[in-house]
C-alpha cells in the first residue's frame, strides 16, 4: 500500500499543504526562539542586568532544548505525529506570549519563560521531520524535508525586520488597543517598552494549530503499525488525491508494534552519528544567539542597526538552505554533509581572524558572517532530515528526538565555550579582542568538523533507499552491551571534556566515531584522550569551582570508561562490519 508513494513522480497539492505546515511551523516557532536575542540588546542596559544574568536568559532554551526534542519525540511514536505536532506549537508559542507580562526587571521571569520556549522548539522540529518524512518518497525525501527546514532562518530575519523597523509600530497599535479597552497602565506600559509587543506577537504561532487540524493528517505509517490499517488508507489516499477504495490493503497486514524507548540504545551506531552530526549546529547557533550584540560590539553599532545587519545574514542562510536541500539528493547524504560542514568551517574560522579587516569600507568579519551562514546554515536542511532517516520506522520519532536532542545541547555549550576561552563567566558578551575572538570563532568552527568527520567515517548513506529498506539495513546494526556503554559514555564524556579545555571534544569525539568502525583502534585512542585530559587539566582542576571541577572528572572517567568498552567489544567481535550498509 504504502509502495504508492514510491510510484509519485511529483507531489500532490495535498503534500505540500502538509510541507506548508511543517515549514511555517519551523520559521514561526525559530522566530519566537530567536526573538530573545533582539529583546536582550533593549533591556540590558535598562535593567542594568548582570553578564551571569544576560547569560541566563539566553542558555534557559539551550538548557531545555534536548529534554524537549526527548519527550515529543516519544510522544510522536506513542500518541502520534499530528497531535505531537499541535502540542509543540502551543508549547512555544504561550510562552513566548507570556514573556510581554514579564515585570520589569525580573530577569528570573524571563529564563523561566525561555526554558519552557526551548522545551517546545526542538520537539517541533523533532516531530514535524518525522511527519514529512512519512508522506515522502525515497527519490525526493531528502529534498522535501530538508526544504521544511529552509525557512527556519526566516524566522530570525522576521525577528530582525520587526527589532529593526516595526517594534515602535506594533508598540503603538498594541497600546491603542489595550487603551481602547480600558488598561491604560499596559498601555502605558507597551509605549515606554516596545519590546514587549515583539514578544507579543510571539503568539502569532498558535493560529498555526487550526492548519494544522484542517490540513494534516496522521502518518500512514504510524496508523499502519498501530493496526489502523482503514485510517492509514484514507490518510494515504488524501496525500495523494484518490479513492481510498482504489488502495488496496495488503493481504497480511502488519503486527501491531508496541516500542519502547530504551530499544533505541540497541542502535548505538545511529546514536553517534546523530548525535555527532547534530552537534555541528553548535556553533552557529551559538553565533545566532549572540549575533546582535556582537555586531553592537565589534561593529560599534546600535541594536536596531545591528538587527538590519541580522537580515543579510539570514537571507544568505535562506538561500544556502535551498541549496543544502537540493545537493542532499543530489550528491548524497554523506557527501554532501561533509562538503557543507568543512566549508562552513573554513567561513567561521575566517570571520575571527578577519574581525577587524575592512577592505573598502566593508567589514569582512561581516563578510564572513554572511558567506558562513550560507554553508554554516544551509548544513543543518542535509543533518536535521538526515537524524531521522537513520532509525527504523518503530523508533523514528524517539530516535530523532535523542539525537536532535544531544544536539541541541550546543545551544548551551557554544556560548559557555566561548565564555571560557574569553577566561570569564561572560556568556553574553566575552571582550571582543583577539585573543577572545580568534580562538572563539575556530572553537565554533571545530563542532563542524567533528561532523565532517562523522559523516566521513560512520555515517551510512540513506539517499535512494525506501523507509522499509532503511529498516532492514539498520537492523543489521543492532548491538547491546559494550557498544552501547562506549556510546553514551564516549559521548557524555566528549561534552563534558569541554569544562577541560573547549577544544578536547574534538579528539574525544573523533575517537568516538573511530570506535564504531576500528572498536579495538578508538578504544585505545579513548583510553589516550583521557589520559591527555588529564594531563591539561592536572594545571587548572584546583582553581575549578566544585561543580565544574566534579563535571569535569566525570567527564574523564566516561571517556576511560568508553574507550574500555570500545577494546571489549573489539576483542570480542569475530568479524568485522562494514562501516557501510549495503545501498540496494
Amino acid at each position: 500500500m504504502l509502495d504508492l508513494l514510491e510510484k509519485q513522480r511529483k507531489l500532490t497539492a495535498n503534500q505540500w499543504k502538509i510541507a506548508g505546515a511543517a515549514t511555517l511551523g519551523d520559521m514561526l516557532d525559530f522566530f519566537d526562539f530567536f526573538l530573545i536575542g533582539f529583546v536582550l540588546a533593549f533591556v540590558v542596559k535598562d535593567w542594568n542586568l548582570t553578564y551571569g544574568q544576560s547569560g541566563a536568559i539566553l542558555l534557559a532554551s539551550g538548557v531545555s532544548a534536548p529534554f524537549g526534542s526527548l519527550f515529543f519525540g516519544w510522544l510522536a511514536d506513542k500518541i502520534g505525529r499530528r497531535t505531537s505536532l499541535i502540542l509543540a506549537i502551543l508549547n512555544v508559542s504561550l510562552a513566548t506570549g507570556a514573556m510581554a507580562f514579564t515585570p520589569s526587571g525580573a530577569w528570573m521571569y524571563l529564563v523561566a519563560c525561555r526554558f519552557v520556549v526551548g522545551f517546545g522548539v526542538t520537539g517541533l522540529y523533532s516531530v514535524d521531520i518525522t511527519l514529512m518524512q512519512e508522506f515522502s518518497a525515497s527519490h525526493n525525501r531528502g529534498w522535501i524535508t530538508g526544504l521544511t527546514t529552509t525557512m527556519l532562518p526566516a524566522g530570525q530575519l522576521l525577528a530582525a525586520l520587526l527589532g529593526a523597523f516595526a517594534v515602535p509600530y506594533i508598540a503603538g497599535g498594541l497600546a491603542d488597543v489595550a487603551a481602547l479597552l480600558g488598561a491604560s497602565s499596559i498601555s502605558d506600559t507597551l509605549r515606554a517598552e516596545h519590546w514587549r509587543s515583539l514578544v507579543a506577537v510571539g503568539l502569532l504561532p498558535a493560529l498555526l494549530c487550526l492548519y494544522v487540524r484542517a490540513f494534516v493528517p496522521e502518518s500512514p505509517h504510524w496508523l499502519l503499525r498501530r493496526g489502523r490499517v482503514e485510517e492509514a488508507r484514507k490518510s494515504l489516499a488524501w496525500a495523494l488525491q484518490m479513492d481510498p477504495a482504489s488502495i488496496t490493503l495488503p493481504e497480511t497486514l502488519p503486527p501491531v508494534e508496541h516500542t519502547r524507548w530504551l530499544e533505541l540504545f540497541k542502535y548505538p551506531r545511529s546514536i553517534v552519528a546523530g548525535c555527532l552530526t547534530g552537534l555541528t549546529q553548535t556553533g552557529g547557533v551559538a553565533l545566532s544567539l549572540w549575533m546582535v550584540t556582537l555586531f553592537v560590539m565589534v561593529l560599534k553599532v546600535s541594536p536596531p542597526e545591528a538587527s538590519k545587519l541580522v537580515i543579510w545574514y539570514s537571507l544568505s542562510a535562506i538561500a544556502g538552505r535551498f541549496f543544502c536541500s537540493w545537493i542532499s539528493d543530489a550528491m548524497g547524504r554523506r557527501a554532501a554533509g561533509i562538503f557543507s560542514c568543512l566549508v562552513a568551517a573554513g567561513f567561521m574560522s575566517l570571520a575571527g581572524y578577519m574581525h577587524d579587516v575592512f577592505v573598502g569600507g566593508i567589514s569582512m568579519f561581516f563578510v564572513m558572517i554572511v558567506l558562513q551562514g550560507f554553508m554554516g546554515s544551509g548544513n543543518y536542511s542535509i543533518v536535521g532530515p538526515y537524524m531521522g532517516e537513520m532509525w527504523p520506522s518503530r523508533l523514528r520519532g524517539s530516535g530523532m528526538g535523542l539525537v536532535y536532542g544531544v544536539g541541541n545541547l550546543g545551544k548551551f555549550i557554544g556560548p559557555a565555550g566561548l565564555a571560557l576561552i574569553a577566561g570569564s563567566d561572560n556568556l553574553v558578551s566575552p571582550k571582543a579582542t583577539i585573543d577572545a575572538l580568534i580562538p572563539g570563532f575556530n572553537y565554533f568552527a571545530e563542532w563542524y568538523l567533528i561532523g565532517a568527520f562523522a559523516f566521513w567515517l560512520i555515517a551510512p548513506e540513506t539517499r535512494g533507499q525506501t523507509i522499509a529498506q532503511i529498516d532492514a539495513a539498520m537492523s543489521a546494526f543492532q548491538s547491546r552491551g559494550s557498544e552501547v556503554v562506549s556510546a553514551i559514555c564516549g559521548i557524555i564524556g566528549g561534552v563534558l571534556a569541554i569544562l577541560v579545555h573547549p577544544f578536547a571534544p574534538m579528539a574525544v569525539f573523533a575517537a568516538v566515531a573511530i570506535t564504531v568502525a576500528a572498536p579495538t583502534a578508538g578504544g585505545i585512542l579513548m583510553i589516550l584522550c583521557s589520559a591527555g585530559l588529564i594531563y591539561l587539566g592536572l594545571g587548572t582542576f584546583m582553581a575549578f569551582t566544585p561543580v565544574v571541577g566534579t563535571l569535569s572528572a566525570i567527564g574523564v572517567g566516561l571517556v576511560f570508561v568508553a574507550g574500555v568498552a570500545s577494546i571489549m567489544t573489539g576483542l570480542g567481535r569475530p568479524i568485522a562490519r562494514s562501516a557501510q550498509p549495503a545501498t540496494p
